[in-house]
């Protein structure tokens, strides 16, 4: 073994100690899904301590996703679809309203950090982190300002979110549930959930079907009780748990953030702005609709889909209700992102160089 690979092993080592340490003081305050946020303690001081830090590779975060996506579908049931039919109304205005709110902050950042008017708003439109950060330079965006405040966002909201659903709203881990699961019948409830649902994302060249695969495959199961009670096992949630927090963590380097040093205050302050807003928003559709209100903070949340979704189902809040209208605001996104590409013209990017400045043209 080489002295590089021994290097990287210890590093990784060292990175799933501190999330599994981070994540056990967590569930001891009882904060919903303590080992996600274990892994983004430990995906953060990793990239801080190291000026090359190894990052999780794209089939592991793929399969994490999926197990994540099959534990949320476990969790649905027909009352709750039953529900969600007949407040769609709201939820749509509401969704609407979230990205509009996201919009104008881009162009607020444009004006402040003095970037292009498509770089601004494809950095803080609400949802779709990781997608849009790969067709961001596609579009006409500067990729590289994209990247760092789209995850600077789903930091700060993962960040928040345990003490917001902790202390706001008084909400605990959800208890284990009462109905009896069989071991074998879940792991091939897994199983066929992640595998099905990973040819689902194979074949739609979209990353977040990925997650969306598996959650689709693992309702329909659920709902047919075809397998029973079933329920993801926890040593798998809580190992892909880790993952995706370390996937996360694992961006914010010294010279991602040096990169847009100057332009990071004004971000941080305008994503504050629209979780804040989108917080707001989702206190009209539970007056409205008569969802609770963590179930509607966390369908208004603007970003961190998987985290999101994953504290909906593990805490007591409706996470079919979560998941579709987060899902509406993402595949709004989608569509969005090429038109606002047209509307506001690509920009003219320079390559990028050691000491240049993450800013492009008007």
């Amino acid at each position: 073994m080489t002295r590089d690979r021994r290097r990287t092993l210890a590093t990784w080592l060292i990175a799933i100690v501190v999330g599994v340490l981070v994540g056990f003081g967590l569930n001891l305050l009882d904060v919903p899904s303590p080992t996600l946020f274990g892994g983004l303690v430990a995906g953060c001081v990793v990239a801080l301590t190291l000026d090359n830090p190894p990052q999780v590779g794209r089939r592991t975060t793929r399969v994490s996703q999926a197990v994540i996506g099959t534990m949320i579908g476990a969790t649905v049931t027909l009352p709750a679809l039953q529900r969600l039919a007949s407040g769609w109304f709201v939820a749509v205005v509401v969704t609407a309203a979230t990205l509009a709110l996201s919009i104008a902050g881009g162009f607020l950042l444009a004006r402040l950090g003095k970037i292009g008017r498509l770089t601004g708003v494809l950095s803080m439109i609400a949802g779709g982190a990781g997608t849009l950060t790969s067709i961001a330079r596609e579009l006409g965006g500067d990729d590289r300002v994209v990247a760092v405040v789209q995850y600077v966002r789903v930091l700060l909201i993962l960040v928040t979110l345990p003490a917001v659903v902790l202390l706001v709203f008084g909400e605990h881990t959800a208890a284990p549930s009462d109905v009896d699961t069989e071991l074998w019948s879940s792991l091939g409830f897994t199983v066929l959930s992640v595998g099905v649902g990973a040819l689902i994302g194979w074949a739609i060249p979209i990353s977040t079907f990925f997650l969306l695969g598996p959650m689709a495959v693992s309702a329909a199961l659920a709902i047919s009780g075809w397998f029973g009670p079933v329920e993801v096992p926890g040593p798998i949630v809580a190992a892909c748990f880790i993952l995706l927090g370390l996937q996360v963590g694992l961006r914010f380097t010294r010279a991602s953030l040096k990169s847009i040093a100057k332009l990071l205050p004004a971000a941080v302050v305008l994503i504050a702005v629209v979780v804040l807003g989108s917080a707001l928003l989702g206190w009209v559709l539970a007056a409205t609709t008569g969802v609770s209100a963590l179930t509607a903070y966390l369908a208004t949340t603007p970003g961190g889909l998987p985290a999101v979704l994953a504290i909906a189902a593990d805490s007591h809040a409706d996470a079919t209700y979560v998941f579709a209208v987060q899902l509406a605001r993402l595949l709004l996104v989608l569509l969005m992102a090429p038109l606002l590409s047209k509307i506001l013209g690509r920009e003219d990017l320079t390559e990028p160089d050691d000491s240049a400045e993450t800013s492009s043209a008007r």
